[in-house]
């Protein structure tokens, strides 16, 4: 399969297209921003002018687009999935919750093609060295078919599941995990500033400690920053948080830990600091237990 068509040329989705084309596919890229279709031009890919374009001459279909309302839109309101050649694999990258890539995956069968769900992580850094775990649902045939593209995109490539919306469910898992870990540590933070401990000896002390996690040797360095570089905005684990929240009520699962992160999250993007790194979290602690 070399013939792909990338939808969501952002962030994680511009280096994903780049990583396909360093390994000898044929890219047709399609984003909503004039500079992003520069940028992928001058990598190497194929620009289009419409989703409809883009869709009409490839055997697979990424979409690394914000929310399942994109991708609906693109595949449904704006015509693409029916440019595209039947039995084509459409292949939902992006993080949305379990219930809706389950509604959008049966659309996309009744209409002749086939669908993964196949969300990743690693964020930018992985989506840069092509080192992003794959999360990937669907039927086992086109789960192999699809392969080859997913180990261009990570080091970390896994079948969760037959079923669509299984890959949305490990992705959710993972994402409420990230998030507590996140906000657990800058409780942890805030609280050692209020009573006076160095942060940086802190950070020193806990990485090496059995409380440790991924979570604090990444984003703890960043929590000592006024400013840190963005690598993953707060906003997204608003989104993130708030899927998390959508697929437990409708399961009917407590989340008591997730609801809490969640809403520092979301008081942080009140505040107008959406567009931070999510490190910076921290600030509505230290806001919170200010002397």
């Amino acid at each position: 399969m070399k013939a792909i068509s990338f939808i969501g040329l952002g962030a994680m989705g511009l280096p994903m297209a780049r990583n396909l084309l360093a390994r000898g596919f044929s890219v047709r890229g399609y984003d909503v921003r004039d500079a992003a279709m520069d940028a992928f031009a001058r990598a190497g890919g194929q620009k289009s002018h419409s989703v409809k374009e883009v869709l009409s001459a490839s055997e697979m279909a990424i979409l690394m687009v914000v929310n399942a309302q994109q991708a609906e839109q693109v595949l449904f309101s704006e015509g693409g999935l029916e440019a595209m050649a039947p039995n084509g694999i459409v292949t939902i990258m992006a993080t949305c919750p379990p219930a809706a890539v389950e509604a959008l995956a049966n659309r996309i069968k009744e209409s002749g093609r086939r669908v993964l769900d196949a969300p990743v992580s690693g964020g930018m850094a992985g989506a840069e060295a092509a080192s992003l775990t794959v999360m990937a649902s669907g039927a086992r045939e086109t789960f192999e078919d699809a392969r080859p593209v997913f180990e261009a995109l990570g080091n970390k490539v896994f079948h969760v599941g037959t079923e669509p919306g299984q890959g949305a469910t490990v992705k959710t898992v993972n994402q409420l995990l990230c998030g507590v870990h996140i906000a657990v540590v800058a409780e942890a933070f805030s609280f050692a500033a209020k009573l006076g401990i160095d942060l940086n000896v802190l950070l020193e002390i806990l990485s090496g400690s059995s409380a440790s996690s991924w979570m604090l040797k990444d984003r703890g360095p960043r929590m000592l920053l006024a400013e840190p570089d963005v690598t993953s905005a707060v906003d997204i684990f608003v989104k993130d948080l708030g899927i998390v929240l959508e697929a437990g009520r409708e399961s009917k699962v407590a989340m008591p830990l997730s609801a809490i992160a969640y809403q520092m999250f979301a008081t942080t993007s009140g505040r107008g600091d959406g567009a931070q790194d999510d490190s910076q979290v921290v600030r509505s602690y230290h806001l919170l237990n200010k002397a």
